[in-house]
């Protein structure tokens, strides 16, 4: 049996140097052989995107809808059968993989709501006005409209959530965009069975089969061809900041530039004030902290890599019960080899830079947790110490004053989250926090980052480089705003505006008309 990408609705011809994925607990190779896709492969999906991209920009938010919702019933169908792949090729525990897989198909349902809702369109009508002196006021009528075909790229640490029918590509059907998905090597397996799911959904709803695309690749050429495709219109990627900034620079070189939103990672740096050790508070903080660090082996895009102590003995009592709870959490696999090699060698530069606290042994593709422990003058001075460490691992940087904090804080790059623990009468916090939000996309008072929420008003992004655009989202329904444009209209007879912005409004899409609600759903 081979594996091939999926065009069409169907599986292509094979092509190529096969590859297989990898058993993450064993690292032995897995069944099937898969093919990656050819040059013509990628060309033909781009092709069948931008064939269906005019039938989508023009479906009503109910067929969008209708789509979602039978991707979400068809993963659901196969459910049992993508949860054992991917725990095979992942080595993420059964439990996690489930919790994922109702997180897909919750947000495939999120955004059918948000697609029959249509509020992303952000209609806006502003009604002539032949009498305005000195110059009649035309009419002009606005709204959102989708860029055309996506390319999507599948992450290693989310095969579901994050891959084939994730959020990107969720938004991006939900605003009229087909997608081609570019899928990650590490997961070949998931990957065709989530695909031949949004296929079999894509049928039934009777849209073309050129909405949705999937290319499987054992590297990274096939990513860098598609973006290069003159068809594609803007990219979605998961992943380290090398490969997305490599990514944002093949777009920029095009002839015609396309915007990469490209979710690249962070330190996601913890503040915990003196205020919040006060009676002996630390430890459970401490406990709290360290199962965050080690959820998933430390292989969340949230997880607390940075974790800012005052010094002094409540700090020293915080750093110690840390350093005790990720001592006695055991080693667990890692999602590839690669990945685990890559994780030791950021503990062993730890090593060389810090003082490292814990470090728990493990062996092959496993990790074990790891803390170091760092003085602020040694942080600042050591740019690598603020670097991502993928994996179980997080730094406890001492700081002697506030303002050495502050100084800190206003050096960090960019973060997906920041998180501050403190009493709320403290009278440094609301500085800290300031901070934080100036740097972090989503900033937390107490809790920790991991656990992401998929609703209305999540923000999951934050300023370059957590993020390569740093004003959007990619989780939760503003996600959907990445993949539109805006377009107005002026003095256009109404019977060739777009539904939307016609006077009988009739697909009952949310506007604002003369910069008030409309109440009566017409203009």
């Amino acid at each position: 049996m081979t594996v091939t990408s999926l065009l069409d609705g169907r599986a292509v011809a094979p092509s190529g140097v096969a590859f297989r994925a990898t058993h993450a607990a064993s690292g032995a190779p897995l069944d099937p052989e898969v093919y990656p896709a050819a040059p013509a492969d990628v060309e033909r999906a781009v092709r069948l995107a931008q064939a269906a991209a005019p039938v989508l920009a023009a479906a009503s938010g109910d067929t969008l809808g209708a789509l979602l919702d039978r991707i979400a019933d068809e993963i659901d169908a196969d459910a049992d059968a993508i949860v054992a792949r991917a725990h095979a090729e992942t080595g993420l525990p059964e439990g996690r993989l489930r919790g994922e897989t109702g997180r897909t198909t919750g947000q495939l349902r999120l955004f059918a709501h948000e697609a029959r809702r249509g509020t992303w369109r952000d209609v806006r009508i502003d009604r002539a006005d032949p009498d305005r002196t000195p110059a009649p006021r035309p009419d002009l009528r606005s709204m959102r409209v989708p860029r055309g075909p996506v390319a999507v790229f599948g992450a290693s640490n989310f095969p579901l959530a994050f891959s084939v029918a994730g959020g990107d590509t969720a938004s991006a059907l939900a605003v009229g965009c087909p997608v081609v998905v570019k899928s990650h090597p590490a997961h070949p397996g998931t990957s065709i069975l989530v695909g031949e799911a949004v296929a079999r959904a894509v049928a039934a709803v009777g849209l073309p089969a050129g909405t949705f695309g999937l290319l499987l690749d054992g590297g990274h050429d096939v990513g860098v061809a598609l973006v290069r495709q003159p068809g594609v219109a803007a990219v979605g990627f998961t992943g380290s900041r090398r490969a997305g900034l490599a990514l944002a620079a093949v777009a920029a070189a095009r002839d015609v530039p396309i915007p990469v939103f490209a979710e690249m990672g962070s330190v996601n740096p913890v503040v915990v004030l003196g205020s919040a050790l006060a009676d002996g508070g630390g430890t459970d903080l401490a406990q709290a902290l360290a199962a965050s660090v080690t959820l998933g082996a430390g292989q969340f895009c949230t997880c607390p890599g940075l974790v800012f102590v005052p010094e002094g003995t409540a700090g020293d009592a915080f750093v110690a019960a840390l350093a005790e709870s990720l001592a006695a959490t055991p080693p667990a696999p890692m999602l590839t080899p690669a990945h685990a090699d890559a994780y030791r060698n950021g503990v062993n530069h730890l090593g060389v830079e810090a003082d490292l606290r814990v470090r728990v042994d493990a062996a092959g593709t496993s990790a074990g947790a790891a803390v170091a422990e760092v003085r602020g003058a040694t942080f600042a001075a050591t740019p690598s110490l603020a670097e991502e460490t993928f994996g179980p691992a997080t730094l406890a940087v001492r700081t002697a004053t506030h303002a050495e904090l502050m100084a800190l804080l206003e050096g960090l790059e960019g973060q997906l989250t920041a998180t501050l623990h403190t009493a709320p009468e403290d009278p440094e916090a609301a500085a800290v926090l300031a901070a934080l939000a100036a740097r972090a996309g989503r900033v937390l008072v107490g809790g920790v980052p991991t656990g992401v929420e998929v609703n209305q008003a999540i923000v999951h992004g934050g300023p370059f480089p957590a993020t390569s655009d740093g004003g959007s989202t990619s989780v939760g329904a503003r996600a959907a705003e990445r993949w539109t444009r805006l377009v107005a209209y002026q003095d256009a007879p109404d019977a060739l505006l777009p539904p939307p912005l016609r006077d009988a409004n009739p697909w009952g899409v949310p506007r604002l008309v003369d910069g008030a609600p409309e109440s009566d759903g017409a203009a």
